[in-house]
């Protein structure tokens, strides 16, 4: 049997993929794609799979996510899942059409928040000082 490892990040979030042969079915954190909430987020994760269309048909994807807020999650897991169904199809047409969607479908944005410093609100404003 035939089973491959994916993974996605953004953020602090980092999302596992795990493929294998199946009845085309998604979960993400044992939760089924259909009512992943909220909403925008599914739609978000749902891409990948739309645009693999009958590829997936015969691929179960398991994807446990941790860390970050919901769109960071999200983000993740479809970096994750359309990296592991490249992998799986060895397809060059299906990488070239999730490249042209959207490049971070494929390559994990690994921009982070910039630390905050002392002396200051956040990580460049500084505090306001008056002389009179």
């Amino acid at each position: 049997m035939k089973i491959i490892n994916s993974s996605g990040k953004k953020k602090t979030a980092i999302a596992r993929a795990t493929l294998k042969e199946g009845k085309g079915r998604v979960r993400i954190n044992d939760v089924p794609l259909e009512i992943y909430e909220p909403r925008l987020a599914r739609m978000k994760i749902q891409e990948p799979v739309e645009i693999a269309g009958d590829l997936i048909k015969a691929i179960d994807v398991d994807v446990t996510v941790k860390g970050g807020g919901f769109m960071g999650q999200a983000d993740a897991v479809r970096t994750a899942v359309a990296k592991g169904i490249v992998e799986w199809t060895g397809d060059t047409a299906l990488k070239e059409a999730y490249s042209e969607y959207d490049r971070n479908l494929l390559v994990s944005d690994h921009r982070q928040k910039e630390e905050k410093k002392f002396g200051g609100m956040g990580a460049r404003a500084k505090y306001q000082k008056s002389y009179r």
